[in-house]
């Protein structure tokens, strides 16, 4: 067990598409077949990396570094809306506090990923993307599946990054449970969170990971 989570940022690419928008997913050179967005550590250059400082600015640029290490691409600091904040549970042998960030690329920019950590990228729109993950084509982790739900509710950039932006940045933190389905991973907002209970009656934010993949179940809006 380790208290002190490391300082992360992910970065959440989205480009116009000819109906709505898309998402940059990356695949990780782990031969797992992992779909993930740009992102890692908050390193000293990016600026104050100490778990306890506000920090959301140094994980701005760590956001804007990784997108260009890893998949070449060039994005606007200043421009990025936060989406929320993801903290690994205590029990993890490796925590992260990750800041999640939006941000807008345009339709013609390449991508080009660095062949190395990164072995290739897709474009999905956020329904396919999910589709995909249940087809087995690709795998989603939780925050990064929970995010692409998020972005099927919205039909376009401006809408997302005005919605995201209005609200309150959500944190969550994780409560892991086991269910005859599968593992449960409590949020903030559902009814068993406090008590670590999936089973308590109430309001659902939740991510059940069972034999068909993963399944978000939120009764309210994050």
């Amino acid at each position: 067990m380790h208290p002190f989570p490391k300082p992360s940022a992910t970065v959440v690419v989205v480009r116009d598409a000819s109906q709505g928008f898309e998402v940059l997913l990356l695949e990780r050179n782990t031969g797992k077949n992992v779909w993930v967005f740009p992102g890692g550590k908050v390193d000293e250059e990016d600026g104050p990396t100490h778990w306890l400082e506000g920090w959301e600015e140094a994980g701005r640029q760590a956001a804007v570094r990784e997108a260009r290490e890893e998949a070449g691409i060039h994005l606007d600091a200043a421009s990025m809306v936060t989406l929320s904040r993801w903290v690994t549970p205590e029990v993890a042998p490796k925590r992260f506090d990750t800041l999640f960030f939006l941000a807008w690329l345009p339709a013609d920019a390449p991508v080009q990923v660095d062949g190395g950590e990164i072995a290739s990228h897709r474009w999905f729109s956020p329904r396919l993307a999910l589709s995909a993950h249940h087809a087995d084509e690709i795998r989603l982790l939780p925050p990064t599946f929970v995010t692409v739900s998020w972005l099927v509710d919205h039909v376009s950039v401006s809408g997302a990054s005005a919605a995201f932006a209005a609200e309150p940045t959500p944190v969550f933190r994780p409560q892991i449970c086991q269910r005859d389905e599968g593992v449960c991973m409590l949020y903030p907002g559902d009814a068993g969170y406090e008590a670590r209970d999936p089973g308590v009656p109430g309001p659902r934010h939740r991510c059940v990971m069972g034999p068909s993949g993963l399944r978000y179940e939120r009764d309210q809006p994050v």
